[in-house]
């Protein structure tokens, strides 16, 4: 096997006489704009493969590709004469695929620059769902000194001040237990209906006793 550094050398010398020879005394009406991209040597130095490209239609490639097949043996003699070396190598015409690939990649990144110009739009035009800023704020030193001495109204519309509410907790609470607030008919010195209603047959029970008396006396007065 020899060296790689010797082989890698005879590949750089074929690439250059190869393609001089297409450009300038290959005489074929069939070969395109071709392009050598790559040359690659066998460890042995027994048989070259060459990598080309053609500029142009795909029915150019093809016609490229036969030129190069049919003048192999007159491109191998010259390449032979340039190298001047014992053996020449056999030689083998490859149509390199980088084209294609390049051309995938392009269409690749240009639907991915469509695809962000798209997105870009849909973001600028975009609206929140919600409010802006969705996260609750902590409350500060302001709030909450604002918030203090708020009289609290009651069911019936009464204010109750501050004060009202910090004395009565204090008279009413024992052993730190709040005490329960009586009703508001006996706290106020009030009734409510059901006490009414039973202080009213008391009365009459009342009147109707003295009436009694009032008779029993009005008798006795008589006889």
């Amino acid at each position: 096997m020899a060296d790689p550094a010797r082989a890698r050398k005879i590949a750089d010398r074929i690439k250059v006489v190869a393609a001089e020879y297409l450009e300038y005394r290959l005489k074929d009406e069939r070969l395109g704009f071709v392009t050598i991209t790559d040359v690659r040597v066998t460890g042995d130095l027994q048989h070259a493969s060459i990598f080309y490209t053609v500029f142009g239609s795909d029915e150019e490639r093809e016609g490229t590709a036969a030129a190069l097949q049919d003048n192999l043996g007159r491109i191998r003699s010259y390449v032979g004469k340039a190298l001047g070396i014992r053996l020449t190598p056999s030689l083998e015409f490859i149509a390199d695929a980088l084209p294609e690939t390049s051309s995938q990649l392009e269409d690749a990144l240009r639907k991915a620059r469509e695809r962000d110009e798209e997105l870009a739009r849909q973001r600028a035009q975009a609206a929140y769902a919600g409010d802006a800023d969705p996260y609750k704020k902590p409350v500060g030193a302001d709030d909450e000194l604002s918030g203090v001495g708020a009289a609290p109204a009651d069911s019936a519309g009464d204010v109750t001040s501050a004060s009202d509410v910090t004395s009565a907790s204090d008279s009413d609470s024992v052993d730190g237990y709040m005490a329960v607030p009586p009703p508001a008919s006996v706290k106020d010195g009030g009734v409510d209906a059901e006490e009414a209603s039973q202080l009213e047959d008391v009365a009459a029970l009342d009147l109707v006793d003295q009436e009694e008396d009032a008779a029993q006396g009005t008798g006795r007065a008589d006889g």
